[in-house]
């Protein structure tokens, strides 16, 4: 997106609330757009509703709004639609949607929170576009929306004017990335050190999301290679090895994998042990040459090239991230949101 506003040029963002609507959801790029009013920036943050009256959010707290869906007429510079718990039930839901494309039309940019993506989906405002949404539901948002490129991992996607981001809290990383579009790079780097956030976080949504059980699987032969790699990851599981264990030849069971998991025999096991490394740094202390060892990458080299190439961190920063919250230390925060 092109810096096409004036640093004194007023910017309109205009929240779209419905009952339901999650709290953060909308909360968040406020604060993100507030706080950019006290470094340069200029914006006026409108919330409306569908009929103009307050609603309920998800955490039962209520919410006033500016005005009425109707009564806003003129174009905003951003339109963010938020998600709520009870997305399946809004995009059954054929008046709701219109009122979601009746707001995009007046939008230079429409930018969604977590599920919020679905609404904007269902109304077709996503077709032939790439997306994201929270982890846990990326990949409801493909099957139910296939014209939809679902970029699982990423924080926030732009393309075009629609803007889509991951689960809650990032719809703060996507308010700060519009604040840098409108007012540059200094005016987003002081409201990411005011609000004490990541300018721009390490990582994907990969380092969030929920250990992975073994697949379901017909093949018995098969499940008996998936529970061993399982239960000890740090185990010689070659190819050779997981054949001689299933008791068929190597090109059976890589087809077993192919048909069954989905990918390859190396990739399973990669997977797996860098699940067991994830729990052993968030629960432990171990040294990095212990957890190499045990969960079979053998160094910390190894450990290091496997975290970055799956979740865009090292190893120590996963664990310094997801240990602890940090509250009790002394340590300064200031790496947390240096440029």
């Amino acid at each position: 997106m092109n810096r096409q506003h004036s640093k004194t040029g007023s910017l309109t963002v205009t929240v779209f609330v419905f009952p339901g609507v999650r709290l953060l959801d909308v909360t968040g790029p406020i604060e993100v757009f507030a706080s950019a009013n006290e470094f340069g920036g200029h914006y006026r943050v409108q919330i409306a509703s569908e009929d103009g009256a307050e609603v309920i959010t998800s955490a039962g707290t209520r919410l006033s709004a500016d005005l009425s869906v109707d009564d806003v007429r003129e174009p905003c510079d951003v339109l963010v639609i938020p998600g709520g718990p009870e997305w399946e039930t809004l995009i059954k839901d054929d008046a709701f949607l219109d009122v979601v494309r009746q707001l995009n039309e007046k939008a230079r940019c429409t930018a969604s929170v977590c599920t919020g993506a679905f609404l904007l989906a269902a109304a077709g405002l996503l077709d032939g576009r790439r997306a994201t949404t929270h982890w846990r539901h990326s990949r409801q948002l493909a099957l139910r929306f296939p014209s939809v490129q679902v970029e699982s991992d990423d924080i926030f996607v732009r393309d075009g004017h629609m803007m889509t981001s991951a689960g809650v809290s990032a719809g703060i990383d996507l308010s700060l990335a519009l604040v840098e579009d409108h007012y540059g790079a200094e005016v987003a780097r002081a409201v990411a050190k005011d609000m004490v956030v990541f300018m721009q976080r390490p990582g994907g949504q990969s380092q969030f999301s929920v250990r992975s059980r073994a697949p379901h699987t017909r093949h018995e032969m098969l499940r008996g290679v998936l529970d061993a790699v399982a239960e000890n990851p740090g185990a010689h599981h070659t190819l050779p090895a997981m054949a001689r264990r299933a008791g068929v030849s190597v090109r059976h069971v890589t087809r077993l994998f192919y048909e069954e998991v989905g990918t390859t025999p190396a990739r399973y096991v990669e997977q797996v042990r860098l699940e067991a490394a994830q729990v052993m740094l968030e629960t432990g202390d171990d040294p990095m040459p212990v957890v190499a060892q045990r969960t079979g990458f053998g160094s910390p080299e190894s450990l290091r090239r496997a975290f970055v190439r799956h979740l865009g961190v090292t190893p120590g920063a996963f664990r310094a991230s997801f240990r602890t919250t940090g509250a009790g230390t002394n340590d300064s925060v200031s790496e947390a949101v240096a440029p």
